[in-house]
């Protein structure tokens, strides 16, 4: 995520979805299939975080941090569970 966003707002669902599609692919990860399996996470569950329909319970946070290879604080931001940190 780019640092052209304002300072202390929060992602939109929308940027969410695009952020976990570009990490996923980084990462070499086809689709929330597979990321469920690699992560132990239910597919469903996944689904709803990046949509912003739910805020990941705390043991979610490392095995998505660890698979997506990202800090928990990036992690967070994308989920649009944290404001973003500006410039």
């Amino acid at each position: 995520m780019a640092n052209t966003y304002k300072k202390g707002s929060r992602v939109s669902a929308q940027e969410s979805a695009d952020w976990l599609r570009k990490r996923m692919q980084d990462q070499g990860i086809s689709g929330l299939g597979e990321l469920s399996e690699k992560t132990g996470i239910d597919r469903g569950s996944l689904s709803r975080y990046f949509r912003q329909e739910r805020t990941p319970g705390i043991d979610v946070i490392a095995p998505l941090c660890e698979v997506l290879e990202v800090s928990p604080e990036t992690l967070l931001i994308a989920l649009g569970a944290l404001s973003r940190r500006g410039k």
